[in-house]
Order: structure tokens, then C-alpha cells, then sequence
């Protein structure tokens, strides 16, 4: 595996698409290993999409895409700032407050950062809000997207170590709502030092809260649907995805009324974009697997981590130092599908619970695509607001210690979040 590594690396350099760095990588293992048949690359490629769970992915993309085509993500906006709006750093919270709520609806981080930023980063610019701040909150609020149902992430840690995606959902719930508080508090405390303006110069009344909430009532209620859907087996995940498609197109059409044909063609062109790369790099993902576990490079880190110490939390603590740093140099996706099968077998064989360290999982892996040098979502927000990276960092160091406070509460202390999937589930 180091003629792939020293080749991944390289492509990595020379800004080869990801998907084809991986592949062209994997690819080089066969040309390294002659007793290997060249069938396998292709049949692994073919494999890997045959997976009936793997279709949560692509409907709930398309979900996403639909609601926000829409008008259901505006009324969103709408109530969180209605609710946070007579706060210092109104536009701050709105965020962190929005992405709780998208979470349930574009199931992606990157998407909700970049969509984040368009609405709100111009206005927060307008009322002198810095704009690596403002790149900051946006890019890091998104992270809450990572355990909100029903976010595309738990569904692929869900597939691949084979863990029940309705307890993945209903377990993420409490943790994202606990992110949203310490984000809200981080973003507030730096607002008030800074003495950013509000956006009202009242709290809000219980109607004006109560008339926000009845407009996104259709919005609110998607998640839940789903969780007990799921719970009491009307569908599967996947088929939850598909649920999701005609519920969004009928809120859209019949209820708001605002789904044009002409929009709808605009969500189905994106929706094949956004799906095609996702689809794709899982399928150079399944070629580098198999080298992975043909080389036995499971077994290596699992030795070389239970030699650390057989404390479950310090061995989660240094895989998440792990899969931090993995996502500071690869996207989200491909370290969920690589690192899955490596960590997995690891903290089950020390007592962990699949769903306890999917959450933590998820929550690292998806941290990494607000870092540099390749993260996703901080490329997008920074990229809308044309905010230099090196303001990025500097401005988002007080969000990472809040959300590395969080982590830690995940590690330690799992009983903060399991007893929802316990209850309902068993």
C-alpha cells in the first residue's frame, strides 16, 4: 500500500478530483500486486452500488434539493430569526438555529454551509460582522448536520458497519441540538465583546413565535416523520428517502405552492450532479477498500491502537485525533467509507456501542471538512464571501474548542444522548 499512498498523495497535490485520485490510486495497487485478477476493480465497482440502504443517499439528496427549491428552507430562516433575532449577533445565531433545522431537511454539511453563507453572509457583512467570523459561524454551524436526521453521513456509517440507521437518527438528535446551544453561546459571547448589532430590538411575542412556527410547521415535522416511520417499520431508510422526495414535492406544489416545472428541472439537474460524484467516489472507494483489507492495514492499526491502552475512551479519543487529521486532507464520504471497516470492529471488540461511536465518528469526520487545507464546506463559505483562508482559521479556533468540549461530553459521557434510541428501540 505505499506505492498507493505515495501516489494518492501526489494526485491529492496536483488537485486531481478526488474521485479519481482514489481510483487512479487504487488502481495502482493492482499493477503492484500481479497475482491479482483485474476483474476485481471492476466487480468491487459494481458491487458497491448494488446495496438497497445505499439508496437513502440519492433520495434524500434529492429531498434536500427540493425543499429548498421550495420555499421551505426561507421560512426556516424566517422562524430562527424570529427566535434569536433580538440577540447580540443576531445573523450568528440565526445560523447555528438554521442549521439545526436543515439538518433534518439537506442532510448535507456542505450544502447547508454554502447555502448558509449566500443567504446570510452578504447582510452579516452589511452590519460589520468580520468575514472570517461570519465564514466561521456558517461553515462550522453546518457541522450540526452531521448528527440531525436524516444526515446523509450516519446513513453511509449506517451501510457500511452495518448499524441500525434508526437508531443512528434518533441518537443524533440530542447531540445536534447540544452542538446548536454551544456554537449559539460561542457565537454570542464573541458578538458581545464585539458589540455586533441585533436584527430586532425586542424578544418576540409568543404570537409572533407561534406564527413563524405554524408557516414551518411542514418543514419541522419532516424529521419526526421519519424517526417514527422508521421506529414502527412503515419503511426502511431507504424507503424513508423515497418518502421524503414525494413529501417535499407535495409540500412544495400543493401547500406552499411555490414548485414550478421549470424549478423542478433545476432541482433534477442538481440532484444528477450531487448524487454522480457521491456515487462515484463510493465506487473508487470500494477498489481502495479492498486493497486496505487485503494488506491487512486493519489489523496493523488495530494493533498499533489497542497498543496505546485498552481504555475505550482514550482509544476513541485517538481515532478521533485520527479521522480529525484524515479530514483535514480527504472528504467526508471517502473517510466514512475507508475508516467505517477499520475503527468499527476495533471499539466493538472494547464493549462500544456501533451507535455511541457512529455519533462521535460522524461528528469528527465531518469536522474535517472545515479545515484546511481540503475542507469542503470551508472552501464554499470562504469562496462566497472571498474570505482568505488564513482569516478563516484564525476566527474559527474559538468554535473548534466548542466543539471539541462536545466531543469529549460524546466520549465520556454517552448517556447524555443513548437513552432516546434506547427507549424507543430497546
Amino acid at each position: 500500500m505505499g506505492v498507493v499512498a505515495i501516489l494518492f498523495v501526489v494526485l491529492l497535490a496536483f488537485n486531481v478530483p478526488l474521485a479519481f485520485t482514489i481510483g487512479l490510486a487504487s488502481l495502482a495497487f493492482f499493477f503492484a500486486n500481479d497475482g491479482i485478477s483485474w476483474i476485481i476493480p471492476v466487480q468491487k465497482m459494481v458491487a458497491s452500488t448494488q446495496s438497497f440502504p445505499l439508496l437513502a443517499v440519492p433520495f434524500f439528496v434529492l429531498a434536500g434539493n427540493l425543499m429548498n427549491e421550495t420555499g421551505i428552507t426561507r421560512r426556516l430562516v424566517k422562524f430562527s430569526t424570529v427566535l434569536t433575532g433580538h440577540l447580540a449577533g443576531g445573523l450568528a445565531l440565526v445560523s447555528c438555529v438554521l442549521s439545526t433545522f436543515m439538518g433534518g431537511i439537506s442532510g448535507s454539511a456542505c450544502a447547508d454551509a454554502a447555502m448558509e453563507t449566500r443567504i446570510l453572509g452578504p447582510a452579516m457583512l452589511d452590519r460589520g460582522y468580520t468575514k472570517g467570523y461570519a465564514c466561521s459561524v456558517n461553515a462550522l454551524s453546518s457541522l450540526i448536520t452531521a448528527t440531525i436526521p436524516p444526515g446523509v453521513g450516519l446513513i453511509l456509517y449506517g451501510v457500511t458497519g452495518e448499524v441500525s440507521i434508526g437508531k443512528l437518527f434518533l441518537a443524533g438528535v440530542i447531540p445536534g441540538i447540544l452542538m446548536c446551544a454551544i456554537l449559539m453561546v460561542t457565537s454570542w459571547g464573541i458578538a458581545k465583546k464585539r458589540n455586533y448589532p441585533v436584527e430586532n430590538d425586542r424578544p418576540p411575542t409568543a404570537r409572533e413565535v407561534w406564527d413563524a412556527f405554524v408557516e414551518s410547521i411542514w418543514a419541522l415535522m419532516f424529521p419526526i416523520i421519519l424517526i417514527v416511520g422508521i421506529r414502527f417499520g412503515l419503511f426502511t431508510a431507504s424507503e424513508a428517502g423515497a418518502f421524503a422526495v414525494v413529501y417535499a414535492f407535495f409540500v412544495g406544489k400543493y401547500i406552499y405552492k411555490e414548485m414550478t416545472w421549470k424549478g423542478l428541472w433545476n432541482v433534477v439537474k442538481t440532484t444528477l450532479g450531487d448524487n454522480g460524484v457521491i456515487l462515484f467516489i463510493i465506487m473508487t472507494s470500494a477498489i481502495l477498500g479492498y486493497g486496505i483489507i487485503y494488506d491487512k492495514v486493519p489489523q496493523t492499526i488495530a494493533g498499533v491502537i489497542a497498543g496505546v491502552s485498552s481504555n475505550p475512551h482514550i482509544i476513541m479519543l485517538v481515532i478521533c485525533a485520527f479521522v480529525f487529521l484524515a479530514g483535514m486532507v480527504m472528504e467526508g464520504t471517502v473517510n466514512t467509507l475507508l475508516l467505517t471497516p477499520i475503527f468499527l470492529p476495533i471499539v466493538r471488540n472494547l464493549g462500544v456501542d456501533p451507535v455511541h461511536f457512529g455519533i462521535v465518528f460522524m461528528t469528527t469526520v465531518t469536522l474535517g471538512g472545515m479545515t484546511p487545507p481540503v475542507g469542503t464546506a470551508m472552501y464554499s463559505a470562504c469562496a462566497i464571501l472571498e474570505c482568505p483562508i488564513d482569516e478563516y482559521t484564525k476566527e474559527s479556533l474559538p468554535f473548534f474548542g466548542a466543539i471539541l468540549i462536545e466531543v469529549v461530553l460524546l466520549i465520556y459521557l454517552p448517556q447524555i444522548f443513548m437513552w432516546l434510541p434506547n427507549l424507543v428501540f430497546g
